[in-house]
């Protein structure tokens, strides 16, 4: 009896493995294409970005090896979702994105995140050694919090989370600390970094830039 039992549930178990294997193996979802995301980014954004990210004008961000899912939020947000506007507005991305797929922006971003950086550099020692203090220690007397905390200690980020900006251009970090300071971008989730750049002075905001820029 029970010998048969075992039997039968053996033959039941060949039967539905052979019905898995006709079906054959399960599909996974595709990864970003980067030839593809090449093509979008010699289209669409070299002319502000370079075709390798290593954007050549400070007021526009260098995208070479910045974390993908930061850069796939990033253009995600540019464009209006339905009936809502965009999480970022800037009428020069919101055109870029208008015609992109979400898997466009994600083969776009992983395409720039495969690039090799080429750095900026400080350029004032002394604002940098001001800006390398709050970047590892903050302002506890302010309540500034350390950059490297969410940043790493070499400004290299944490992926999906917190954005690399180690090289980056210290005219661009100023400017998105300032406008995150005044309310002008706020896409941050949980208002976070406007919560951090409002207990900043212009001059702490240009010294993070500073030092931000010479890290590698």
């Amino acid at each position: 009896m029970v010998r048969s039992i075992v039997v039968a549930f053996a033959a039941s178990l060949v039967s539905i493995a052979g019905s898995a294997w006709a079906q054959g193996p399960a599909k996974l979802p595709a990864g970003p294409d980067l030839a593809k995301g090449q093509q979008i980014a010699s289209q669409a954004c070299a002319a502000c970005h370079a075709a390798d990210g290593n954007s050549p004008a400070a007021a526009n961000p260098k995208l070479a090896g910045q974390i993908p899912e930061y850069l796939h939020r990033q253009l995600m947000n540019f464009k209006p979702q339905g009936a809502k506007k965009a999480e970022r507005e800037n009428a020069v991305m919101a055109g870029m994105v208008a015609a992109l797929s979400a898997d466009d922006m994600r083969n776009v971003a992983a395409y720039y995140a495969s690039q090799k950086l080429k750095p900026a550099a400080a350029k004032d020692k002394a604002l940098a050694a001001l800006g390398q203090k709050l970047y590892r220690g903050g302002n506890p007397s302010a309540g500034l919090p350390a950059c490297a905390g969410c940043h790493g200690p070499a400004g290299a980020g944490v992926p999906a989370q917190y954005p690399r900006i180690a090289g980056q251009f210290a005219e661009y970090i100023d400017a998105q600390l300032k406008a995150f300071r005044s309310g002008a971008r706020a896409n941050d989730p949980n208002g976070m970094m406007r919560g951090v750049a409002a207990k900043m002075s212009e001059r702490e905001i240009q010294a993070v830039a500073e030092y931000a820029a010479g890290l590698r």
